[in-house]
This record gives C-alpha cells, sequence and structure tokens, in this order.
C-alpha cells in the first residue's frame, strides 16, 4: 500500500534546550519542511514519566515551541501541537501496549540508563515509554522520522509494533476495505553533520541539558557574550587541526567541535578542515564562535520575544492540535473498528 509522505518527530519540554537539541533535531525539522508535510510535537506526555515541576513543565512547552518557530519551522504550513491536547495518543498506546512483548520491551537499552540501578522504582510510563512513542508515529500513520542514533532502537521497535498489528488484525483490516495492511513501517532519516553534539567538557559525553556543569553545552538562550566564553573554554588537545576529517579519529574534542561548525555552517567536516587544517585551535575557535554568534543570536532573541508572549504560544499550539486530531480521529475511528471495540 501507498502511504502518504509524512514526517513525524517530537522534542521532549524538559528544561534548557541547547546547541545538541538545535543540531541534532530542530534544524533538521525546518530543513523537512520543504521536501515533506511535517508534524513536530512537544512530547510532554513523555516528559512526565519521570517527575516534573507542574509550573515549569507549562512553562518548558511553551520554550519548546517558542524554538520550533525562532528556528524556522512554519506552524501555519506545518503542524506543531503539545501531545497530550491529543487524546489519541494514549488511546493507541494502550493498544500497543497490549501488541508490544515485553521481551522487546525488556530490551530496550534507553530504559536501562534512565533507570539506573534502581529499576523497581522506575515508573511503569518510563517503562512503556516506546509504545507511546510508537503510538506518536503511528496515530499520524507517519512514513519517516528523523532520529537521532539513541532513538534508532525504538524506531526499530515501532516498525516491529506496526508488523504485528497489521500480521494479527490482517483479515479485520482487509474486511474493512482499508487494503492489506494499516500501519507503514516508517523510515529514519539518519544525518546531518552533527546530528550527535558532545559535551564542550568531554568529548565523550553526549551535550545534555542535566549536566552540572553549564560549561558543557551552549543553551539557546546564552547571550552572544556567553556563547563566546563557552566555546573559548572548551576542552581541546595540543596536536593542530587535522587537513582531513580522517585526522580526527582518535582526537573527540576536535572532533566535536569540528562537527558543529560542519553543522552551523551546513557544510562537510572536510571542507572545514580544507580551511582550519594544520592551524591551532585559537583560531578556529574565534571563527567558531563568530559562526555560532550568527546562527544562535537571532534563534536566541526570537525565543525570548515569543516566550514573552505565552497566549500567543498556547494559540499556535490549540491550532496546532485541532488540525492533528483530525488525523489521529480518522486513525483512532479505524484502529477501533479493526480490533473489535464497540462505537
Amino acid at each position: 500500500m501507498d502511504f502518504k509522505q509524512l514526517v513525524f518527530s517530537g522534542v521532549q519540554p524538559t528544561g534548557n534546550l541547547h546547541l545538541g537539541n538545535y543540531l541534532g533535531a530542530i534544524q533538521r525539522f525546518v530543513a523537512l519542511q520543504d521536501s515533506y508535510d511535517c508534524l513536530y510535537c512537544v512530547v510532554d506526555m513523555h516528559a512526565i514519566t519521570v517527575w516534573q515541576d507542574p509550573v515549569e513543565l507549562k512553562k518548558q512547552i511553551r520554550e519548546v515551541t517558542a524554538a520550533f518557530i525562532a528556528a524556522g519551522i512554519d506552524p501555519k504550513r506545518h503542524i506543531v501541537f503539545n501531545q497530550s491536547q491529543v487524546s489519541g495518543h494514549a488511546e493507541l498506546a494502550w493498544v500497543f501496549n497490549c501488541v508490544a512483548r515485553l521481551g522487546w520491551l525488556n530490551r530496550m537499552t534507553q530504559f536501562k540508563e534512565k533507570a539506573g540501578k534502581d529499576r523497581e522504582n522506575a515508573s511503569v510510563g518510563l517503562y512503556a515509554y516506546p509504545s507511546l512513542m510508537a503510538a506518536d508515529i503511528l496515530l499520524y500513520r507517519a512514513t519517516h522520522v528523523p532520529v537521532g542514533e539513541d532513538q534508532k532502537q525504538h524506531l526499530e521497535l515501532t516498525r516491529d509494533i506496526a508488523q504485528k498489528f497489521n500480521n494479527d488484525f490482517g483479515p479485520s483490516i482487509a474486511a474493512k476495505g482499508l487494503g492489506e495492511v494499516f500501519f507503514p513501517l516508517p523510515e529514519p532519516l539518519i544525518g546531518g553533520p552533527a546530528a550527535r553534539v558532545m559535551s564542550l567538557r568531554d568529548g565523550a559525553k553526549k551535550m545534555s541539558k542535566s549536566d552540572p556543569s553549564d560549561l558543557s553545552r551552549i543553551n539557546l538562550t546564552d547571550d552572544a557574550d556567553t556563547v563566546a566564553s563557552k566555546i573559548r573554554k572548551a576542552k581541546t588537545d595540543p596536536e593542530p587541526l587535522p587537513s582531513e576529517a580522517e585526522g580526527l579519529k582518535g582526537r573527540p574534542e576536535a572532533e566535536n567541535l569540528v562537527g558543529i561548525y560542519a553543522a552551523l555552517g551546513e557544510v562537510s567536516k572536510d571542507k572545514v578542515l580544507a580551511e582550519f587544517g594544520g592551524g591551532q585551535f585559537s583560531t578556529f575557535k574565534a571563527a567558531l564562535v563568530d559562526l555560532a554568534v550568527a546562527k544562535l543570536g537571532p534563534i536566541g532573541g526570537e525565543m525570548k520575544r515569543l516566550v514573552a508572549e505565552p497566549g500567543h504560544i498556547d494559540d499556535i499550539l490549540r491550532d496546532g492540535a485541532a488540525r492533528a486530531r483530525v488525523l489521529a480521529d480518522a486513525t483512532m475511528s479505524h484502529v477501533k473498528d479493526i480490533v473489535g471495540f464497540v462505537r
């Protein structure tokens, strides 16, 4: 069956958005607008799999929405909304909880990482997170999902759930005149020169909002002086920059900074090194400061302006949710018929 080409992705509203969120997700969301119909979701239901302060959560939902728009996502051409406004996400997640197998969820490495040693104290929601993620995507029968390396396993599970649903209910799907399969097997969109941005203090660790050192990350709301200071203080090694990307192997801090420059400048690492290879980090960092401030400054400024108008952001989210609900309700109507619910 041919499915309409559609992109779905989301960002959790769990605190300071940083350069890793921008380069790994939001910048790519902007680029995909020209090739696909897109739904971009603030996944607030995922956020509460660990406890969130309710007042802060509202603020963070609006901040992520502001970041989407400030970065260039057009909420009129595409759909921008927060997950909790569309009840189909929770409804389909329950159906998928009954389709997914316990063994599949037990293999999810991200639960093990997030739950840590005190696994018995983790929420059921954190454990079942991948079923909700599958529901997020398949509620709109999305065909493509931009994902980072750490989400690939969850997308593979989404495909497994879709396939099992299609197989389990094949006769019912056919009887309803819905073709041979109901859900597509969504494809990952992996890429971008800096899909994985590392800490400025440790090139072996991913840039994270939970790192206790603010110097480890560039926040999207940092002013120009703060961005410049963090880049100048970023950890490097004593060797000059290599002339080709191959020379970055075994040099995680150098590779990270070159990758950031490449992603912000939308060029290859080899092109960056053709310009700066053989030179000292001081020269390269000065150029990276200029590029980062030029690229991120307007986004941070526009985010602050939008956040100061919460009513405007809420209107955008309500409008997006209403449009998303039309698609979601159509899917859930079919799902309820397929599984045999009386409506």
